[in-house]
């Protein structure tokens, strides 16, 4: 089977040949680009460096030969532009602090301060204040929180809609481009779809943008969902409004090139709860997912994505009801996240995409022998009956031990008999 049978197959709650496999299918199923190099090595593979796909989480680019090595069903196509509004196709060089040299969007450009931290501007303009910073010895950048002072009598709503405006040209033909550099693999094919992420938390600081205004601190937001709720209804409707007149201008110009519309990047959960409660994420937020997966559906073949980390076995229903085919990361190590439980409730209605291994314990810091044996416990709870796609708990971060990797992709192997 190609990999996108094996995907369609997993997505329609059916059993393929083998489970399929995803690394580097997009922003939240892939590999830091150190691992990546080191994964190359490993291989064999040709000597080349590593380009970095998104710089905010210095997450690499998975090139044709390694995906064939990893065994990957699933093809990335990203948007044109990444977090900090940097065009992905032209390249430069840039040598990380520990020495690798890698390959940078051509605007990648960043300053550094005399403690060695590393500071990234929006769309790579330094005559811009920098928005997010990589402390010295660190892997990916933070936020830089540039809240201004708000006054709620004068609070309005377009402020936090400056963001959101129709894809444009080049933005359609890069995911063209994208589309059809994959039809070779044989792969599916994860699109993702602009502005559909209500209130996601990495977006709410607006990294790529030089004076962000409106609700721009994080513990701020929060505060919102509860104390100006009608703010941000007024926001996530304009914004699903434009998410939707966004997918009418995609579909045209890629068909039914997507198997898999990445919608959402909003985390609900904690290591142990929820960041609200069911009944504000009924009220606030599923309305507007209703919208837009309802347009998907009615509209394309595409199956919709939903990432959300933590703790939220409670929301799982909830996700059902807005229209989310698929569940990603299934963070089975957070409370009240039984991954038996998860199969066994809603395994006939949400595709577990991830969940394989422990990306916080098990994968970086156990032996391969426990990597072999929770990969085995977890594809035997997942894979039965379909309805799973594997992929690690979150992406796979740095200094991540290459033999590790190789301990799962083996388990991988033995759990789909391969020999």
């Amino acid at each position: 089977m190609t990999g996108k049978e094996r995907v369609r197959r997993a997505l329609a709650h059916e059993e393929a040949d083998r489970v399929p496999v995803d690394f580097g299918g997009c922003a939240q199923t892939t590999i830091h680009v150190g691992v990546i190099a080191k994964l190359r090595e490993h291989f064999g593979l040709r000597k080349e460096p590593v380009k970095v796909e998104e710089p905010y989480t210095m997450m690499g680019r998975l090139e044709n030969d390694l995906k064939e090595a990893l065994g990957a069903d699933v093809d990335a196509i990203p948007p044109l532009y990444s977090f900090f509004g940097i065009a992905r196709n032209e390249w430069k060089e840039f040598r990380m602090e520990d020495g690798l040299e890698v390959l940078v969007p051509k605007d990648f450009n960043v300053t550094r301060n005399a403690e060695g931290d590393t500071f990234m501007h929006p769309r790579g303009n330094l005559s811009f204040p920098p928005s997010a910073r990589m402390p010295k010895g660190g892997y990916y950048f933070d936020a830089i929180m540039r809240q201004r002072p708000i006054d709620d009598d004068k609070m309005d709503p377009a402020d936090n809609l400056e963001e959101f405006g129709p894809v444009g040209e080049d933005e359609l033909a890069f995911l063209i481009a994208g589309l059809q550099a994959g039809k070779a693999g044989g792969r599916a094919a994860l699109g993702v779809i602009p502005g559909a992420g209500l209130g996601d938390i990495a977006c709410v600081p607006a990294p790529w943008m030089a004076d962000p205004k409106g609700i721009r601190d994080i513990e701020e937001w929060y505060v919102s969902t509860v104390a100006r709720t009608d703010y941000l209804h007024e926001v996530f409707g304009k914004q699903t409004d434009m998410a939707i007149s966004n997918l009418e201008r995609i579909k045209t110009a890629v068909g039914d090139g997507f198997d898999v519309a990445w919608v959402c990047g909003t985390d609900f959960g904690t290591q142990s709860s929820t960041f609200c409660s069911l009944g504000t994420y009924d009220e606030l937020y599923k309305p507007y997912y209703k919208k837009v997966n309802g347009w998907i559906h009615a509209n394309t073949g595409w199956k919709t994505f939903k990432h959300c980390c933590g703790s939220v076995e409670s929301f799982m229903d909830a996700f059902i009801d807005s229209g989310f085919d698929v569940i990603n990361p299934v963070q089975w190590t957070a409370r009240n996240m039984d991954p038996k439980a998860l199969k066994s409730k809603y395994g006939d209605r949400l595709t577990f995409w991830g969940g394989g291994v422990d990306t916080q314990k098990t994968l970086p810091f156990g032996t391969p022998a426990q990597v072999r044996e929770e990969v085995l416990a977890v594809c035997g709870i997942f894979a039965p009956g379909g309805g799973f796609v594997f992929n690690t708990i979150h992406n796979i971060q740095a200094n991540t031990p290459t033999e590790n990797i190789v301990a799962m992709l083996g388990a991988l192997d033995e759990f789909n008999g391969v020999h």
